[in-house]
């Protein structure tokens, strides 16, 4: 009898122990800084979005780092160039948690500011369009990209029918995670939230868990280029981020 309830002390043990690993486990999270190298993405009056979504998604990694809750990577560390597939592969071969692809939005109306934050789906309005041609036009800089995404043109607006008819399997965590950033880009960061939408993300397509595109505001808005360039801006979009993931993992990612 003794030796039954030893047995099974021991095992309770073990999996009180089990458990407490898995809740330990660090959540995997990528970052993913838009364009690089090459491709500079939209364009300021000064400043290039390629930087600005490197300098962002570096301090948004070095607040995961210090949180034991998370494990960040980054998809680039430096000014290269680096293609839309090979950021989705970096998550799925890791076997990622979350994915997160920073950007700075563009438009020809200079007056236009604010976040927004993507998950993949059907555009519905033309903005909306406007700003996942502009992202996605980022293949037509690597070799054999109609091979790699199924002859895919990212400047046919009869190409992206093809995305009203997908469902990613994460929607509804990438939306929860969408919502939560938005709400602390207008909390904490104190910027104009433009809201969650959704559109054909080649970046966010291939990915297996949770995914959204973050487009942390208008370079093409003199104002908020002057914002998203400085010290200061890039500290309060990055801690805004950290704070959503950690209000999206507290929350619950099931």
């Amino acid at each position: 009898m003794r030796k039954s309830t030893g047995l099974l002390l021991l095992l309770s043990f073990a999996s009180i122990w089990t458990a407490s690993f898995r809740l330990m486990k660090p959540i995997l999270v990528v970052i993913d800084p838009g364009h690089g190298g090459k491709d500079p993405g939209a364009l300021g009056k000064i400043y290039k979005e390629k930087d600005i979504a490197l300098s962002v998604s570096l301090k948004l990694a070095d607040l995961l780092k210090k949180d034991a809750l998370f494990r960040p990577v980054l998809t680039r560390d430096s000014d290269v160039f680096v293609e839309l597939i090979r950021r989705a592969d970096t998550a799925n071969k890791l076997h990622a948690d979350l994915f997160l692809s920073i950007h700075c939005n563009a438009n020809q109306r200079k007056d236009i500011y604010g976040s927004e934050t993507y998950a993949l789906g059907e555009h519905k309005t033309k903005d909306n369009l406007a700003v996942v041609m502009r992202e996605n036009s980022s293949i037509l800089l690597e070799e054999g990209y109609q091979r790699n995404y199924d002859g895919f043109d990212p400047n046919s607006e009869e190409a992206y029918i093809i995305f009203s008819l997908m469902q990613h399997a994460y929607l509804k965590q990438s939306l929860r995670l969408a919502k939560r950033i938005e709400e602390q880009m207008s909390g904490t960061a104190k910027r104009q939230s433009r809201g969650v939408k959704q559109a054909g993300f080649l970046v966010l397509w291939r990915t297996s868990m949770p995914a959204v595109l973050c487009e942390i505001g208008f370079i093409t808005n003199p104002a908020e280029e002057k914002y998203l360039a400085s010290q200061s801006g890039q500290e309060y979009i990055a801690q805004s981020i950290y704070q959503a993931l950690r209000q999206y993992v507290a929350a619950g990612q099931e």
